[in-house]
């Protein structure tokens, strides 16, 4: 069995990261559902949180005794302070699930200025960038195509809630 080297460290500080998020999304997703919040995408939510548990599964089998490369560490940290100023724009309305409120204005300050799903365009570039900072061009490439395939679902359910809502 080989040592844990940075690999391992990175996906240590991914799993962490991901746990915090889902405790804040559990929070702000009970307290928009009280508030009279709507969800939809429910049928597709179970495949985006299996393929996220794959994802963090195949960097620590794959990449946990590799070294990180500093370049791709470096995209890494910045694609995190862009993921801290999307979820503090949304504050209290960001969770993991599509919950839209009737009423609620769409949120066009922040990041959103510049792009419609920024937190999409994070976590694609996060899931091929993690696995090539630590050697893996055919799991960065796997997983980028198979979240891909999960985004183009989740936001078309999306932006159909937010249309329906808005409307």
């Amino acid at each position: 069995m080989s040592a844990m080297g940075e690999g391992g460290y990175l996906a240590i500080v991914i799993v962490v990261q991901r746990l915090a998020e889902l405790l804040i999304a559990r929070r702000n997703t009970a307290r928009l559902l009280a508030e009279g919040g709507v969800e939809f995408g429910r049928a597709h939510y179970p495949l985006m949180v299996l393929f996220h548990i794959v994802w963090i599964a195949g960097l620590w089998i794959l990449g946990k005794d590799h070294d990180v490369n500093r370049i791709g560490l470096s995209i890494f940290i910045v694609l995190q302070l862009l993921r801290v100023w999307t979820i503090a724009t949304l504050g209290p309305r960001w969770t993991t699930r599509i919950i839209v409120t009737p009423g609620s204005p769409r949120v066009a300050s922040g990041p959103y200025r510049f792009i419609r799903h920024p937190n999409y365009a994070i976590v694609a570039a996060e899931i091929a960038v993690v696995p090539l900072a630590l050697g893996l061009p055919v799991f960065a490439l796997a997983a980028f195509l198979a979240n891909a395939a999960i985004l183009a679902i989740r936001i078309q359910a999306e932006d159909a809630a937010l249309a329906r809502v808005e409307s």
